[in-house]
């Protein structure tokens, strides 16, 4: 999946490369549906439990990469500059064969 990305903006953590994919996933999905991705969607591009999405929700919102309105269904949105995210790759790609 390449390295992580370093934000050049000293004030944002730098992201993991899976809160990358997260992120890029998120942008890509709303810009095609025109509404942010469920919890569910998420799971189901990146081959996950319920749980483990949640918990990158959570950590993503913590750090200030995400705004979310919690019990709000849909309600994500990115806040990392596109031109700061890295391209979504397909997690299929990356699997043991």
């Amino acid at each position: 999946m390449g390295c992580a990305v370093t934000p050049p903006d000293a004030q944002r953590p730098e992201l993991t490369l899976l809160q990358g994919q997260y992120l890029a996933f998120v942008r890509a999905y709303t810009l095609i549906h025109r509404e942010p991705p469920a919890e569910a969607d998420m799971q189901r591009f990146f081959r996950v439990t319920p749980p483990s999405v949640h918990r990158m929700v959570v950590t993503l919102a913590e750090r200030g990469l995400i705004a979310r309105t919690p019990g709000q269904a849909r309600s994500l949105r990115v806040l990392v500059p596109p031109e700061e995210l890295p391209p979504l790759e397909d997690p299929a790609a990356h699997e043991d064969t």
